[in-house]
C-alpha cells in the first residue's frame, strides 16, 4: 500500500469519527443493532423450522421403521452424543449448528487455500476428525457409566435374597455405593414402587430402559425372582457378580490395547507435523507448499489422510464393541 493511499485512508477515518462525534451520529450502534436483530430473526426462524422437522421425524419413526443406512447411522451417532454429553439440542438443531460451523470454517479455509474444491475436502476431513474425537470421548463416558452400573449390581446382588426392592433401598441409604449419576434412577424406582402406583415389573422395566442393555440380565432375573421366588433362588443374582468380574478384566485389556493404539497414532502424527514445520524453515520448500497448486494439493492429502486415519482407527475400536452392551 502506497504512502499517499495510507494517509488518505487515515484522514478519511479521522473525518468520519469527527463527524460522528460532533453531530452525535451513532452509525456503528445502529448497524450493530440491525445486525443483531437480523441474527435474532434468523435464529427464531431456524428454531421453528427445526422444531417442525423434529415433530415430523418423531411421527414418521412411530409409523415407519428406520432403515439402516448412512443417514440412520449419522442420526444414531448424533443422538448418542447429545445424550452422553447432556447437550440442550435436538438432532435437527445440532445438525443446523454443524452446517453453519462447516460453512464458516470452509470460508476461512478458502481465503487461505484459494481453491473451493480443496477447501471442501479439508473441511470435510477436519469435521470427520472432530466428530470422531467426540465419539471417542462419548465411548469413554459410556465405559465409565458401565463401570458404575456394575458397581451398583455388585452391591445389590448379594442383598437380593431379601427382595430386590429391599436390597436397593438398603444400598441407597449410603451415598458411597451408587454413583451420583445413577442415584436419581434408583430413587425413582423406589418411588414408583411405593408411591406412584407402579407394579414391580413396570418399575424395574423403566429402570432397565434408563440404565441400558447392561442392566437387562439383572432386570430379567429380578422379575423372575419377584414373582416366582423359591428357596435358594436368590443365588441366580450371584452369577451377575461373576460376569461383572470377567467383564471388567476384558474391558481392562481392551482399554490397554486402545490406549496403546491411540498413543501410537498421536506420536506418529506429532512426528509428521513437527517434520513438516521444520521443513517450512527452508524458503523454497515453504514457497512450494504454501503458494503453488501442487503444494496445496499435497497439504490437502496429508490433512485428509491424518483425519481419516484417526476416524478409521476409532471405527476399528468401536467395532470391537463395549463390554456389557448388546
Amino acid at each position: 500500500m502506497s504512502t499517499p493511499l495510507t494517509i488518505s485512508l487515515m484522514l478519511g477515518l479521522a473525518g468520519f469519527l469527527l463527524f460522528n462525534a460532533v453531530f452525535g451520529v451513532r452509525f456503528f450502534q445502529g448497524l450493530g443493532g440491525y445486525i443483531l436483530e437480523q441474527v435474532d430473526t434468523l435464529a427464531e426462524y431456524l428454531g421453528r423450522y427445526n422444531t417442525k422437522r423434529y415433530v415430523d421425524r418423531v411421527k414418521r419413526e412411530r409409523i415407519v421403521k428406520r432403515k439402516e443406512n448412512l443417514y440412520a447411522k449419522y442420526n444414531r451417532m448424533v443422538e448418542g452424543l447429545i445424550l452422553d454429553f447432556n447437550m440442550p439440542f435436538t438432532l435437527e438443531s445440532f445438525t443446523s449448528i454443524l452446517c453453519i460451523c462447516f460453512a464458516i470454517v470452509m470460508l476461512l479455509i478458502v481465503l487461505f487455500m484459494k481453491s473451493l474444491t480443496l477447501s471442501v475436502l479439508i473441511t470435510i476431513s477436519v469435521f470427520i476428525g472432530l466428530l470422531t474425537f467426540f465419539v471417542m470421548q462419548s465411548r469413554a463416558i459410556q465405559a465409565q457409566r458401565l463401570e458404575q452400573i456394575m458397581d451398583a449390581e455388585d452391591v445389590i446382588c448379594p442383598l437380593a435374597r431379601e427382595g430386590v426392592l429391599v436390597a436397593i433401598k438398603k444400598v441407597m441409604e449410603t451415598d458411597e455405593y451408587i454413583s451420583p449419576g445413577l442415584r436419581p434412577y434408583f430413587q425413582q424406582f423406589i418411588d414408583n414402587c411405593e408411591n406412584n402406583g407402579y407394579s414391580f415389573k413396570q418399575a424395574i422395566q423403566l429402570l432397565n430402559r434408563q440404565l441400558g442393555p447392561k442392566f437387562d440380565n439383572f432386570a430379567k432375573k429380578a422379575i423372575v425372582f419377584e414373582y416366582n421366588e423359591r428357596k435358594g433362588m436368590a443365588d441366580i443374582f450371584l452369577d451377575i457378580v461373576d460376569e461383572n468380574a470377567v467383564l471388567r478384566e476384558i474391558n481392562l485389556k481392551k482399554e490397554m490395547i486402545f490406549r496403546k493404539m491411540n498413543r501410537s497414532f498421536l506420536m506418529k502424527t506429532a512426528v509428521i507435523v513437527l517434520f513438516f514445520l521444520y521443513a517450512l524453515t527452508v524458503p523454497d520448500f515453504r514457497a512450494f507448499m504454501l503458494h503453488t497448486d501442487a503444494g496445496k494439493m499435497i497439504n490437502t492429502v496429508m490433512i485428509s489422510a491424518v483425519c481419516l486415519s484417526f476416524a478409521r482407527s476409532q471405527v476399528l475400536q468401536g467395532s470391537m464393541g463395549g463390554g456389557g452392551t448388546k
